[in-house]
């Protein structure tokens, strides 16, 4: 076994509310610098950015899972985590069938930029990427489990644009695989409060971060795993076979 640091929740510039700094690139140039050992690239209802952090994470050895932050019908979001590509590729087919149609205002929503491992700007995204997609939280987690992914019920704690902020509670049948829980509510130790809310949920905590020094200093997850796959992940949520997950986990940072 081994053990890794790391973040699955973190924007890049195609969300429109994360600053221009969060290239791919640097994003992971960074998450080297720092010991973070594994990330997932998180925009929202989008993932133009991920191929370009997947090559920038084979140069500085960092392993980046292909991921998306969903916005559900219920306007509660949720991280989707994938092992492959391939795999975010037919997902990301499936969210462009359920968006709304409507364009992004740059001014004011914020830009949404596609770029390469080397910060070349490549396009702009026009569509609205923060609004919910015609699929219910239930429909969300079935189809990205058929598809061979995870979902996780984001930032939990928080009023809005959570399920607990939507709905109340989370119905067991969901099949999240965890509950996250934001800097805010693990500093506030809301944890053993959301128990009951969240159907006994494993908790991860994880940056959410929109500009660098939010990801540098982000709350993360010490996997205790053989590998970092989805499989594995999975079995350290579940504290199973020696795997474990330790969320209010940080990096270190420089004195």
């Amino acid at each position: 076994m081994r053990t890794f640091l790391v973040d699955l929740h973190v924007h890049s510039l195609l969300s429109p509310c994360a600053e221009v700094e969060m290239t791919p690139h640097h994003i992971v140039m960074r998450a080297a610098e720092f010991g973070i050992d594994a990330i997932a690239i998180t925009d929202h209802n989008a993932s133009a950015n991920v191929a370009a952090a997947l090559k920038a994470g084979e140069r500085y050895g960092v392993r980046v899972f292909p991921a998306m932050e969903v916005e559900c019908l219920e306007e509660a979001h949720i991280v989707v985590l994938f092992d492959t590509l391939e795999q975010l590729s037919a997902w990301q087919k499936v969210v462009d069938a359920k968006m709304n149609g409507l364009k992004n205002n740059a001014e004011k929503f914020g830009a949404q930029f596609v770029v390469d491992d080397d910060d070349n700007f490549l396009w702009e995204e026009e569509r609205l990427l923060l609004a919910p997609l015609q699929l219910t939280a239930a429909e969300v987690v079935q189809q990205v489990q058929a598809l061979g992914g995870i979902s996780i019920a984001a930032h939990v704690d928080r009023p809005a644009y959570s399920i607990l902020g939507q709905l109340g509670f989370i119905e067991p049948d969901f099949d999240f695989a965890a509950a996250e829980i934001s800097h805010i509510g693990w500093g506030k130790n809301l944890q053993s409060r959301l128990q009951r809310l969240t159907g006994f949920l494993p908790y991860v905590t994880n940056s959410d971060a929109h500009n660098i020094l939010d990801f540098v200093q982000g709350p993360k997850n010490l996997l205790t795993v053989e590998a970092l796959t989805l499989a594995e992940l999975k079995l350290a949520l579940e504290n199973s076979g020696g795997r474990s997950c330790l969320p209010g986990q940080f990096a270190k940072m420089e004195e």
